[in-house]
């Protein structure tokens, strides 16, 4: 009797963290918004969609996928909804994109603005899913590729199955390209201390320096910032496990369960963790919700989004090892660092060209 009690209270708070008993229906995101630090600390105009392509087949694309010379601020990753009910419901789903456009996404939407892009830079996107059936209980098959992504780890949390036109996922994905400043603004001082001042309306909940230096880790943290605050060097560390508790315990506290923090880590690990110098935040809640207008019907009892702010930085040692010839440790981010250091009047070096967007596309697998 004992053990059938305590198995029930188990299943009772895992059921909890799932649901709360008083909503019907719950929603969460997350999302990364993805920028390159110019010295003054303003975003760079660069080319976000260039890269090794990271995603399945059956993701779709805007344009058939042709706009990796598309520029913009920032690369708007991977924003995941998830939906969790008791029982079976039907709603529609809506983001907008005012300054910017949505170029990838699953299922397959309704309506994607613009359908096909007529100009460079981006804005006035949107995409809405008309009928998004939230199935919980489901045990639908779901697609597949034969190789790595950073799709499917999205997958691993406890939300409900939904199908959109005959299309069965747990999740609604989405990724875009802005235009726009993000809240942010990070400088490093003459002396060497990095200087983060936000110019946002909202603090700045959390942020996190990160520094990975010929695979030496360092990082620190800064809480609530509302106005300026000064970074020293990074504290070094032996492992990413201190790191990646404690962001993983940001994003719990600031709106996410569980398994969806550690499946956005899982995601984005060996990106986030890559070589360089970056600056990881939590962008307020109301400057998400400006950004990318959410609209569903019927509205849930309760919405969570969570989004982590991503600034990559030309700290002095990446100007160092680009100049010294050591620049495609840097991936993506090469590119807008030398233009930078060329629109400054620092040396650069001519050999590391843009890498083109795609790849080899996946084996889908249902």
């Amino acid at each position: 009797m004992k053990r059938f009690t305590f198995l029930v209270l188990i299943a009772n708070f895992a059921l909890a963290e799932r649901l709360p008993s008083e909503n019907p229906l719950t929603v969460h995101e997350w999302g990364t918004f993805t920028s390159v630090t110019r010295l003054d600390g303003r975003a760079a105009v660069w080319a976000p969609l260039q890269g090794p392509g990271d995603l399945p087949c059956f993701v779709e694309r805007l344009g058939q996928g042709n706009y990796k010379l598309f520029y913009g601020m920032v690369r708007m990753e991977t924003p995941v909804l998830y939906f969790y009910a008791r029982s079976p419901l039907t709603l529609s789903v809506k983001v907008d994109f005012p300054k910017g456009w949505v170029t990838e996404w699953f299922p397959k939407a309704s309506t994607v603005m613009p359908h096909v892009p007529d100009a460079v830079s981006p804005g006035n996107g949107s995409i809405a899913w008309d009928k998004v059936e939230v199935l919980p209980h489901s045990t639908p098959n779901l697609w597949t590729t034969q190789g790595a992504s950073h799709y499917f780890a999205a997958r691993n949390t406890d939300a409900a199955p939904v199908r959109i036109g005959g299309q069965w996922e747990k999740l609604i994905f989405y990724r875009g390209v802005g235009n726009f400043q993000p809240p942010l603004l990070p400088v490093y001082q003459p002396d060497g201390r990095l200087q983060l001042t936000n110019k946002g309306t909202e603090p700045i909940a959390a942020a996190i320096l990160f520094e990975n230096r010929n695979g030496k880790l360092a990082y620190s943290v800064a809480r609530d910032i509302k106005e300026s605050v000064d970074f020293d060097a990074p504290k070094a560390v032996d492992a990413l496990d201190p790191l990646l508790a404690e962001l993983t315990g940001y994003l719990v506290e600031f709106g996410l369960y569980p398994k969806e923090a550690r499946a956005m880590v899982a995601t984005w690990r060996d990106s986030w963790f890559e070589p360089g110098s970056r600056i990881f935040y939590i962008m307020p809640r109301a400057q998400v919700d400006e950004l990318l207008p959410l609209q569903m019907s019927p509205p849930p009892s309760a919405v969570s989004r969570v989004f982590v702010g991503r600034a990559e930085l030309l700290a002095p040692w990446v100007r160092d090892s680009i100049q010294a010839g050591q620049g495609n440790v840097f991936g993506r981010f090469t590119s807008p660092f030398m233009k930078e250091m060329a629109r400054t009047g620092g040396r650069h070096s001519p050999s590391f060209p843009t890498m083109a967007f795609g790849g080899n596309v996946p084996y889908c697998v249902q």
